[in-house]
């Protein structure tokens, strides 16, 4: 089957979020499953820098119809975009087309995001290129390539299917459409007054189309007008039909529940695993796992802790924000630190919680480390090295750091809630008896919740030839690309035969 995979990041060229590292491994998975697979991305400037164009390849110009598709203020040359198709020096194997715009994209840092962290203002404008661009190419822009099934992820994809339909003029859509969600926190919500740029229909500004709240919702696009939606765990597919997790948007998720699935993600072994990783000094594996210690060691030294073997080392690689629960982690610092253990923590996002955990270093110095940012290497570091790895999030869509650092036999601290609940088993009496637990798992999102697991977790680690046997059981566990590409295909064929 011919996929063409739509997405507006990619690991290791340009990462914001967890959408990055499953954009770099599903792909190269679905081809292994035989599917002929294009990337669509926008040409940022650490894409450009890695994009080699095919030899004789013509650019491909997106049509500009009367009234369809997106309409920028200005119509200025370097602003309408145009396709390359090519190939990434991260993986020349694979064809990708390049969306080119250098007045859309030609943009350093976060794609966005502005320097001062404000959403770029032509947001709306930008990543309804990206949609026009994937629904052209579904609809036949490429005469030497025609995609079965157009994959779209998150918001920034969310128009593609509207646009295909209205290019259909009324015909079936020569490709189905697939639309994933990765987080239905981030919705992609403009104001009215941009809703005149995307070139659609006025009455598609309307419950039954893009309204939300008087605001245009790109995901809310996505939801509504793809064949397939997907999400990116079981249990998230169901919690998002629920008002307290469907952020308004329960009601349709609701409608379309027949037309929606959740597929686990997976992990990228190449990338994640001790025994190789090039992060650590020293690799281990589930038999030398007293080479873990080294790890320990090298997080220790990299973050100013106090070098302590018997230190119980709780990592944290976040988002800080309240959805991920770092506000409940910062409310239990002092138990960790009185307790005996040390706090790794890398992350940045609300700049308060930025400031608490930074005074939280300076109060607790040696016991407390704190990056703010994010550096991909500290964070192989923090999971390598920790004891723990927390997770406590008050929603999470599937969460990949849990699956991390099951492999590194890094045990898992996790809210029951999403991908988290559906990958990490907790230890009680029974799933320790039965080799079954790889972590700590509490229901009640509090800092009593997180407390009650923080002690159980405290109390089982002295248990030395138990807390080992977790760690290898959690080490053990495979989360691979291999399943969840099979479980696309099988949906791909699913939805194809229903076109």
């Amino acid at each position: 089957m011919r996929i063409l995979y739509v997405c507006s990041e990619l690991f290791p060229l340009l990462k914001t979020g967890g959408l990055a590292d499953v954009s770099a491994a599903l792909p190269p998975a679905l081809r292994l499953a035989g599917c002929d697979v294009r990337i669509l991305i926008p040409a940022y400037p650490a894409l450009e820098s890695a994009f080699q164009a095919l030899a004789g390849q013509p650019q491909l110009h997106l049509p500009q119809l009367n009234g369809l598709g997106p309409q920028p203020a200005q119509q200025s040359t370097d602003c309408l975009p145009y396709l390359m198709l090519g190939q990434l020096s991260t993986d020349p194997t694979a064809h990708c087309y390049l969306l080119r715009s250098p007045a859309l994209f030609e943009r350093e840092g976060n794609p966005y995001l502005d320097s001062k962290g404000q959403p770029w203002p032509d947001n709306a404008i930008r990543f309804a290129f990206l949609g026009w661009a994937a629904a052209c190419l579904g609809q036949g822009l490429d005469d030497a390539w025609q995609p079965d099934i157009v994959h779209c992820h998150d918001w920034h994809t969310g128009l593609a299917p509207i646009y295909m339909r209205e290019l259909a003029a009324g015909d079936p859509p020569k490709a189905a459409t697939i639309f994933t969600v990765h987080n239905l926190a981030y919705q992609g919500l403009f104001p009215r007054s941009d809703f005149d740029q995307l070139g659609l229909a006025p009455d598609l500004f309307s419950m039954d189309g893009l309204e939300f709240h008087d605001q245009v919702s790109f995901m809310k696009a996505g939801l509504q007008f793809a064949q397939q939606l997907t999400t990116v765990s079981p249990s998230y597919a169901q919690e998002i039909l629920t008002p307290e997790q469907g952020m308004g948007l329960d009601g349709l998720l609701r409608n379309r529940a027949h037309a929606l699935c959740g597929i686990l993600n997976g992990v990228d072994y190449n990338v994640w695993s001790p025994e190789h990783d090039a992060v650590l000094m020293h690799h281990y594996d589930v038999d030398s796992l007293e080479k873990k210690a080294h790890a320990k060691a090298q997080l220790q030294t990299r973050l100013n802790l106090q070098e302590r073997q018997g230190a119980m080392i709780f990592g944290v690689v976040s988002r800080l924000s309240e959805q991920k629960g770092l506000h409940l982690v910062h409310a239990v610092i002092d138990q960790i630190v009185q307790g005996g253990g040390q706090l790794a923590l890398l992350g940045s996002g609300d700049p308060d919680l930025e400031r608490a955990f930074l005074l939280a270093a300076d109060e607790y110095p040696g016991q407390v480390g704190v990056f703010i940012g994010y550096h991909e290497d500290m964070a192989h570091t923090i999971i390598a090295g920790s004891d723990v790895i927390l997770l406590p999030s008050r929603f999470e869509p599937c969460g990949l750091t849990q699956l991390y650092g099951l492999r590194y036999g890094t045990l898992p601290l996790v809210h029951r809630v999403g991908g988290l609940a559906d990958t990490v088993v907790d230890a009680t009496d029974t799933t320790l008896r039965d080799n079954t637990a790889s972590g700590f798992v509490f229901g009640d999102f509090s800092v009593m919740g997180l407390q009650d697991a923080l002690t159980s977790a405290f109390a089982m680690k002295p248990r030395a030839q138990i807390w080992r046997s977790v760690q290898q059981h959690a080490m053990r566990l495979r989360f691979d690309w291999t399943v969840a590409a099979q479980s696309y295909l099988a949906l791909y064929r699913k939805v194809a035969m229903r076109s």
